[in-house]
């Protein structure tokens, strides 16, 4: 119980942090990068997914 509490605090004061540092021009920088990054990784897995999907469908 007492690790879930610590687990608990420290995503508060990373949610506070994000939050703070998100305020700041080098922040919002980074979270825009961050965020066009996860998008294009994500965006390439839904493809990948697509296509091998699609793969399956031709070989039945």
């Amino acid at each position: 119980m007492k690790q879930l509490f610590f687990v608990a605090v420290g995503v508060v004061i990373g949610f506070a942090a994000a939050h703070r540092i998100a305020h700041t021009p080098g922040g919002a920088r980074l979270f825009a990068d961050v965020d066009a990054r996860t998008k294009a990784f994500t965006d390439a897995v839904a493809d990948g997914y697509r296509s091998r999907e699609a793969e399956l469908r031709n070989d039945a």
